[in-house]
């Protein structure tokens, strides 16, 4: 049974993810759904814009399906799974037409590359969007290395590390999403885009979501801003750990605990990537860089050790390889880091611009 519904409603083409039980997380099959639902759409001149949702209360997409990489995690599974997710990643950020996603209730990881790279990102009031991949021995990818340094100072750092969730004002505080619309008038927002004539553009797509459009409130990320671009912009963890420290305010102390819990491993080899990410020209050398650190990190990190803890055995209590920060060996985060492991997810011919 398929997991994702496409339909086309006036002149926009719906595409709604179809796991609510499952928080819609993300399956290698939806991912090909997905795809070819964007090469009917774009081919079909009727249509005006592209909409993503997510069927059920719970969230749009709280990531990619965390059992699947475990239990297939020596067949291979895991490199066509992350392939064929990051191309489509890059393809929704330089889609054709109008890309419309709404981020209601729970986005995180696969469901935040799915949407935050989209021409018009949609936040509600029950918003909570977050990179937390570094709780379970992972790091933020589907072009989080490339969001995250485009944040405003170290916010994306913080977020990055802590993978503390976002509500509305945050994720546009933040840069991942646009606007907001509250949950009682997207019908409205939707019925709008499905009025558009064929052939309109992103402008017209921004003035029919402006109708319904409503302010978030403040964004407690840009409130805390001064602490955390002081105490973030550091480039190891030890280095932040300590200026977090040295802060002594309640929130540096939470922030220096929920590091403390996350793996070691992770942590430094998420800060190396966020600062390389700065430097990216695109989003596609992010995604490339992200492919072969996960490779890395399933077959020889913490990664596995992490989704038993969090997913399988559910016992919480992670035995990191590195438990500590010291025992981290630098060497071997520059060679996940650097080093390919596999076939480029891009070759030259396919590399166009990431979302900017």
């Amino acid at each position: 049974m398929s997991a994702v519904i496409i339909a086309r409603e006036g002149t926009l083409g719906r595409i709604r993810l179809d796991r609510p039980k499952a928080i819609n997380a993300l399956t290698h099959g939806m991912v090909g759904e997905i795809d070819a639902a964007l090469d009917r759409f774009e081919s079909d001149d009727a249509v005006a814009a592209v909409l993503l949702t997510g069927e059920g209360e719970r969230g749009l997409c709280a990531g990619g399906d965390l059992r699947a990489l475990y239990e297939n995690r020596c067949s291979g599974f895991a490199e066509r799974f992350w392939r064929d997710e990051y191309r489509l990643d890059a393809r929704i950020a330089s889609y054709g037409k109008p890309f419309v996603a709404v981020m209601d209730g729970l986005t995180m990881g696969g469901g935040v590359g799915l949407s935050a790279h989209a021409a018009h990102r949609i936040v509600t009031e029950r918003s909570r969007v977050a990179m937390p991949e570094t709780g379970i021995g992972y790091l933020p990818d589907v072009g989080g290395t490339w969001l995250l340094p485009r944040a405003p100072g170290e916010a994306g750092t913080y977020l990055g590390l802590t993978g503390e969730p976002m509500d509305a004002a945050d994720a546009i505080h933040a840069g991942f999403a646009d606007r907001m619309i509250r949950t009682v008038d997207l019908p409205t927002a939707i019925a709008d885009l499905s009025d558009l004539a064929p052939g309109a553009g992103d402008a017209d797509v921004r003035a029919a979501l402006a109708r319904s459009s409503a302010e978030p409130g403040p964004s407690r990320l840009s409130a805390r801003a001064a602490v955390i671009d002081r105490c973030f912009a550091f480039d190891t963890v030890e280095a932040i750990l300590s200026a977090l420290d040295a802060d002594g305010s309640d929130f540096a102390a939470a922030a220096k605990a929920t590091l403390l819990a996350k793996a070691p491993a992770s942590l430094v080899l998420t800060l190396r990537l966020l600062r390389l990410g700065r430097a990216a020209p695109r989003l596609e050398v992010c995604l490339e860089r992200e492919f072969h650190a996960s490779l890395a990190l399933l077959s020889e990190g913490d990664f596995r050790e992490g989704i038993r803890a969090a997913v399988i055995d559910k016992d919480r209590n992670p035995r990191w390889s590195s438990a500590t920060l010291a025992e981290v060996d630098p060497a071997r985060i520059a060679r996940w880091s650097e080093e390919q492991r596999a076939e480029p997810v891009f070759p030259a011919e396919e590399r166009g611009r990431g979302r900017a």
